[in-house]
């Protein structure tokens, strides 16, 4: 019986250790997980900035190009009201 209490006694002692590595795996784990959210943030954000910029560019050149072609027609009724 007393065995039965030593063995019962050293198995409770080992799981105090035991308990503390799964509670710092967890810990380490979930900073993992957080750096790696953090990260993704930022490289969604950059991304989404670099395609934002794209898009402003060729929208001005689309732009420019139709402020060119007005400009041209505005021109060329100008010429044709001077003609009449």
């Amino acid at each position: 019986m007393a065995s039965q209490s030593q063995g019962i006694q050293q198995l409770l002692q080992a799981k105090k250790p035991v308990a503390e590595k799964v509670s710092e795996a967890r810990k380490g784990k979930n900073q993992r997980l957080k750096q790696g959210k953090e990260e993704a943030q930022a490289e969604i954000e950059q991304y989404r900035l670099q395609k934002e910029k794209e898009f402003k560019a060729k929208e001005a050149a689309a732009l420019g190009s139709h402020g060119s072609c007005s400009t041209e027609v505005e021109k060329e009724t100008q010429e044709k009201m001077t003609i009449l």
